[in-house]
């Protein structure tokens, strides 16, 4: 059975920079604190990933760019050989299955734990303002308050930005096809932007310009280490998650994009709404964002196929990623184009961190729900 041809066109290929992709659909960044010693991705990993290949593009989990950037148990980096080596094993797999993928790079700033920072310190940020409103994830315990960061100094800055583009040279020596900056949901980029959370006095902070320099001085840096055609951005204008406060968010992301358009990255992935919430938890003009930029323009929260459908026909994104649909449903491509039944989520199966293939690999194709 096939798409029939309303359906089609989220079945289409299109391009990215200089791959092409074989559908509108991507497989959303998911945080799952799987992650083997040394923060490392494991065997499961691989398979993982390679269940999910048939999407347009995998955008693999947010991975941090250095030892201070980890926030949560279990989750992986790519700042070290080992690191490098066993994304370079789920990188060969995915395009073995005929896949392409990215990698989304993060430095959780604020959203950490004294725990997770080398020798203990405190988490960095902006400003010297706790994340009140965001927890972390340990392994035994579940979900914990963050600890007290404190402000990066300006002669720190430059530092974290090579944290990032070295990242970026490394996601290529792993096989990656390309990486997301996650510049979304309250984590350091995102929290350098907002008001709520940055209270600088420096250059990095004060008017929306100045909030902005930091995200726009890591892409730049990515973009002249791999090219743009290999970089994308994920933006969250008005999520409050994580304490991501912003009263006028509406100047200051039409500022970004506009400024980002000048950079020119190959995608910009936008979440519409409360992250993994209500989609109109407070009025913002997408449209004139997306009239702002060039690219590859890709949405997420919450879609259905049928809303997918209508994002792609009317012009209104170019691709749509989906989480939570794709953690249950391997296959989603196939059962969205052959309008088969989806899988239910497990309510035993954990989202975050557990043993094992369960809650991770081993939902079902429908081949073997039908077998």
């Amino acid at each position: 059975m096939t798409a029939n041809t309303s359906d089609a066109p989220l079945f289409q290929p299109i391009r990215l920079g200089n791959i092409t992709l074989a559908n509108r659909m991507a497989m959303a960044p998911l945080t799952r604190n799987r992650a083997a010693a040394g923060n490392v991705p494991g065997p499961l990993a691989v398979e993982y990933y390679t269940q999910r290949a048939s999407v347009g593009l995998v955008i693999a989990e947010a991975t941090q760019v250095s030892a201070q950037a980890q926030g949560y148990d279990a989750t992986p980096g790519l700042h070290t050989p080992e690191q490098i080596a066993g994304w370079k094993k789920v990188t060969d797999a995915v395009h073995a299955k005929g896949g392409k993928i990215f990698v989304q790079l993060w430095h959780t700033g604020r959203v950490s734990h004294s725990r997770f920072q080398p020798g203990q310190q405190a988490p960095v940020a902006p400003s010297a303002i706790k994340a009140t409103a965001a927890r972390t994830y340990v392994i035994g315990q579940g979900f914990v308050e963050t600890s007290e960061p404190r402000a990066l100094a300006t002669e720190e800055i430059a530092g974290v930005v090579n944290d990032f583009r070295t990242a970026a040279a490394n996601a290529i020596k792993a096989g990656f096809d390309g990486i997301e900056l996650h510049a979304a949901h309250g984590y350091l980029i995102d929290a350098f932007l907002r008001s709520g959370s940055n209270q600088r006095t420096d250059q990095y902070g004060g008017s929306i310009e100045n909030r902005a320099r930091f995200l726009l001085e890591i892409t730049a840096a990515v973009i002249g280490e791999i090219g743009a055609e290999r970089v994308g951005l994920r933006l969250s204008p008005v999520s409050p998650v994580n304490d991501s406060v912003e009263p006028d968010p509406q100047p200051l992301f039409e500022h970004v994009v506009r400024e980002l358009e000048k950079l020119h990255p190959v995608y910009l992935h936008i979440v519409e709404g409360h992250t993994g919430g209500p989609r109109d938890n407070r009025p913002f003009d997408y449209a004139a964002l997306r009239k702002l930029y060039s690219g590859v323009w890709m949405v997420n929260n919450g879609y259905t196929k049928e809303m997918a459908v209508e994002a792609i026909k009317s012009g209104r994104a170019d691709m749509v990623s989906f989480g939570r649909k794709i953690i249950v449903n391997p296959d989603l491509v196939r059962r969205f184009r052959e309008n088969a039944p989806l899988n239910a989520p497990d309510k035993a199966a954990p989202l975050y961190g557990g043993e094992g293939a369960f809650g991770y690999t081993h939902y079902p194709s429908l081949d073997e729900v039908n077998a």
